[in-house]
C-alpha cells in the first residue's frame, strides 16, 4: 500500500490498466464512491455547478466554490482526488495561485484545460481554444507552483473539435513536454481515434466517457487494454442521483405517501452508515464528561 494518495495515484495511472474513477459533487457522494470500493475520485465541476447552482456547465464555478467542495471531500475520504480546476480561471498566474489553492484544499491532481473562458463543457458545441504557447505557459504555471512534488497535473486539451485531432493530439505532445503528468484530450469521437491515444503519447492517459456526449463507450476492461490509466465516468453519480430523485419524489406525487422501499430510496440506517453516525455516536461517548 502507498501511504500517500498521491503515490497512490500515481501509481495507478502508470499502471494503465483503466483505473474506473467516477465523479463526486459533494462529500456523500464521495463517500458513496468509496464505499464501493473504487480507488480514486474525480470532484467534477460540471457536478458543483449543476448540483450546487442549478446551472449548466458554462463557467459558473469559481474557484473558491471548487476549493471549498474539495476540502469537503478531502475530509470525507481517504481516497485519491482528482479536481476539475477548468481553465484555472485566468492567466498563467492566476493558475499559480488556483494550484496552491486546490493543493491546500486536499487535491492529489489538478486538471487544466485549454478552453477560452468562460469555458463550457467538453461535450457543447460552441467551444474555442486559447493559443498553444498560452496554454503551455499555464501548464508551466501549474508545475511551478506545487508545493509537494507529488502532486499531479492533469492537462486537458478540448482542441479536438475545434482544430481536429491532430491539432489536439499535437496539443497534447506540447503539454506533456511542458510537465504535465498525465493528459487528457477530450471529446473524442471516432474509435479509431480513441484506440490510437495510448500508442502516439508517452505519458499516462485520461479517457472520458461521457453518457449521452460525443465520446463512443468503451468498456472500461478495453480501454485498460489500449493501455489508457485512468477511465473518467464524471457525472455518472449525479445523472443516477437525479434518475433516483425524480422517481422517489414522483411516486411520492403521485401516491401522497413514499414507504421505506429500497427501491425507491435508501433505507434509513444505509443512510446514517454512509454519514457515519455510528462513528459519531462512538466520539460522544468518548468525549462524555462523567
Amino acid at each position: 500500500m502507498y501511504s500517500q494518495p498521491k503515490q497512490q495515484l500515481k501509481a495507478l495511472a502508470n499502471a494503465r490498466r483503466g483505473v474506473l474513477v467516477p465523479g463526486a459533487f459533494n462529500a456523500l457522494s464521495a463517500r458513496v464512491i468509496e464505499d464501493l470500493g473504487f480507488e480514486a475520485i474525480y470532484v467534477t465541476g460540471a457536478g458543483v455547478t449543476n448540483m450546487w447552482f442549478g446551472l449548466p456547465d458554462q463557467g459558473f464555478m469559481g474557484l473558491s466554490e471548487i476549493a471549498e467542495h474539495t476540502a469537503r471531500i478531502r475530509d470525507a475520504v481517504h481516497l485519491p482526488l482528482i479536481v476539475d480546476a477548468d481553465t484555472g480561471f485566468g492567466n498563467a498566474l492566476n493558475v499559480r495561485h488556483t494550484v496552491r489553492v486546490l493543493e491546500r484544499a486536499g487535491a492529489d491532481c489538478i486538471q487544466l484545460e485549454d478552453q477560452v473562458a468562460p469555458k463550457r463543457c467538453g461535450h457543447f458545441s460552441g467551444k474555442e481554444v486559447i493559443s498553444t504557447a498560452e496554454a503551455v505557459a499555464k501548464i508551466k504555471a501549474a508545475v511551478d507552483a506545487r508545493h509537494d512534488q507529488n502532486l499531479l497535473i492533469m492537462a486537458r486539451t478540448d482542441a479536438c473539435a475545434v482544430h481536429g485531432f491532430e491539432a489536439a493530439l499535437e496539443r497534447a505532445h506540447r503539454y506533456s513536454e511542458a510537465g504535465a503528468d498525465i493528459l487528457f484530450v477530450e471529446a473524442v469521437t471516432t474509435a479509431e481515434h480513441i484506440r490510437s491515444l495510448p500508442q502516439r503519447l508517452s505519458k499516462p492517459q485520461l479517457m472520458n466517457m461521457v453518457i449521452g456526449g460525443k465520446t463512443p463507450i468503451f468498456g472500461t476492461e478495453e480501454l485498460g487494454e489500449m493501455g489508457y490509466g485512468l477511465v473518467l465516468y464524471a457525472n455518472a453519480a449525479l445523472q443516477g442521483a437525479v434518475a433516483g430523485m425524480q422517481q422517489a419524489l414522483g411516486v411520492l406525487r403521485d401516491t401522497r405517501r413514499l414507504d421505506e422501499d429500497p427501491a425507491l430510496v435508501v433505507p434509513f440506517a444505509e443512510r446514517q452508515r454512509l454519514v457515519r453516525k455510528p462513528e459519531m455516536d462512538a466520539l460522544e461517548q468518548r468525549y462524555a464528561t462523567v
